[in-house]
């Protein structure tokens, strides 16, 4: 059984603007957010039966990251207020179904997701990475498999899709992302280098560092090393200590008084449901 590590921002995210605000807790607060993060990690639990499960948090825009590049990030709007507060309870219900929350104040959930799986995988266990950023196609391995949350639905993502999709193996997602660009991040990348350019240049050179040496004095590319150098430093996970967690089965009983004690009682239901049946 593998390991599921879940980027619980994304998710949050996702289901506050998902779901509407009248969804409202014992306390009259909003609680779409909770709901909806908890329901897309329960779907996944089901389908792939995970070893445990870990959900990280960390801010949106670790300190480091912004030094280097002041503009990473700078698009997105603050938590909306009525998001913001159901942060905590989120961590509560996720909890109470015995699932792991890990959360930083330095690093990035991004960053957390790829610790994780890299503490699993060299203790010879399997990850599976719950996310909608498709930076972490960078950690795919024989043992690390994306969980890519998108329309339609959940997408896998192995090795081979990685290189369908970009051109190029995860262990470059990071150069890639620096040639290119991502308007997600508000990372700029190369002056007229798209995907299929970024893809080529790193076939060709092996490494954004290798191609900026190739690169000769006075070309858009060579003028611009500095940057692109800092942009793959802020698309390359940074690695943390972390613990490996031990095998814990998904809490359904817990997960029930938790829900119950927030107001989410048609989740209670279904979660007593499904402890009374196990």
């Amino acid at each position: 059984m593998a390991l599921l590590l879940v980027d619980a921002p994304f998710f949050l995210y996702r289901a506050f603007y998902a779901l509407p605000s009248s969804i409202k807790g014992r306390d009259g607060m909003p609680v779409n957010a909770v709901l909806g993060s908890a329901n897309a990690i329960l779907s996944v639990v089901d389908e792939h039966e995970p070893r445990a499960v870990v959900a990280c948090f960390g801010p949106d825009a670790a300190k480091y990251r912004l030094e280097l590049y002041d503009g990473y990030h700078a698009h997105r709007p603050p938590v909306p207020d009525e998001l913001d507060v159901q942060w905590e309870e989120a961590r509560t219900l996720y909890r109470g179904l015995g699932w792991e929350v890990a959360v930083s104040e330095e690093v990035e959930a991004d960053d957390l997701l790829g610790s994780y799986a890299a503490e699993e995988t060299a203790a010879g266990g399997r990850a599976l990475i719950f996310t909608g950023d498709r930076d972490l196609f960078q950690c795919v391995g024989d043992d690390v498999t994306v969980l890519l949350a998108a329309r339609g639905g959940t997408q896998v993502v192995d090795a081979a899709e990685v290189e369908r999709r970009y051109g190029i193996p995860p262990a470059l997602v990071p150069d890639f992302i620096a040639l290119r660009g991502d308007p997600s991040d508000g990372i700029p990348g190369a002056k007229g280098v798209g995907a299929k350019t970024a893809a080529d240049i790193l076939r060709r050179h092996g490494s954004l560092e290798a191609a900026l040496e190739a690169a000769p004095d006075g070309t858009p590319l060579a003028a611009a090393r500095e940057q692109l150098l800092a942009y793959k430093e802020i698309a390359t996970l940074r690695r943390v200590d972390v613990e490996r967690p031990t095998d814990r089965a998904t809490d359904y009983a817990g997960g029930a008084e938790a829900a119950r004690a927030l107001g989410l009682n048609r989740l209670a239901e279904r979660l007593a449901k499904r402890a009374a049946s196990a």
